[in-house]
């Protein structure tokens, strides 16, 4: 489980300060989905990676299953489970997708134990499995790709910033397979399809929590919201 109490993250802009996120406090608990989404530029990004370690909070507590992991580094937390799928992966030239997998699991797999987190992507294994990491793969397989090595490292909690980006539907219609039980899992996405697969959505807003609670309710307030936008037009 994860909870964050009072995060601010702040930025220096001009001669002033700009406030990204601004008073954050939410809870991200095990065996449960846990989408966030809001437009651009309202610090979901901003979130995950003070979450995961990759930036720091100007102020506030991060707590992992209790622990203060605030002032942890990013190794620190990768160790203790929090995984993170990044928006735009990473290429790893001359290493193979197999070793990658190797890596992320920290064990030496079999070929078709390696192939089954690539099969719960959607790729082709026998395709992919002595392939190198690099730019040679389309951004869509770059991607399934570090899907597969996010769920190889089988973290307690997980996090995909935007998922679905560059890749076709597929995602869309087998994403629940990817998701197993008592792991936390945080989403960041704005596409309807993947918010409706998740338990629970976080609305930011200007960097604020706007809205947080049961996905059907959330989703049907945001269409509801975005009705009225349209009439006010």
């Amino acid at each position: 489980m994860i909870e964050l109490r009072h995060i601010y993250y702040k930025v220096k802009d001009g001669d002033g300060e700009k406030t990204i996120l601004n008073d954050i406090n939410c809870t991200f608990s095990d065996d449960c989905i846990t989408a966030i989404t809001g437009q651009n530029g309202s610090g979901k990004s901003t979130l995950t990676k003070i979450i995961v370690g990759i930036i720091a909070p100007t102020s506030g507590n991060i707590f992992f299953n209790g622990k203060d992991i605030t002032h942890t580094s990013i190794d620190e937390r990768a160790k203790m489970g929090i995984t993170y799928a990044f928006q735009q992966p990473i290429t790893f030239r001359g290493i193979t997708i197999k070793e990658l997998i190797d890596i992320a699991s920290k064990e030496d797999n079999s070929i078709p134990k390696a192939c089954e987190y690539l099969s719960k992507v959607g790729i082709c294994a026998k395709d992919y499995i002595n392939r190198e990491f690099d730019k040679t793969l389309s951004g869509g397989e770059q991607k399934r790709i570090e899907l597969a090595l996010t769920l190889a490292k089988k973290g307690e909690c997980v996090i995909f910033d935007e998922p679905e980006a560059g890749i076709d539907l597929w995602s869309f219609d087998r994403l629940n397979d990817m998701f197993e039980k008592n792991v936390c899992y945080i989403v960041v996405s704005h596409q309807t399809r993947l918010l409706k697969r998740a338990d629970k959505i976080l609305v930011l807003e200007n960097g604020t929590v706007s809205a947080y609670g049961d996905s059907k309710e959330i989703i049907n307030n945001l269409q509801s919201y975005q009705c009225r936008r349209v009439g006010e037009e």
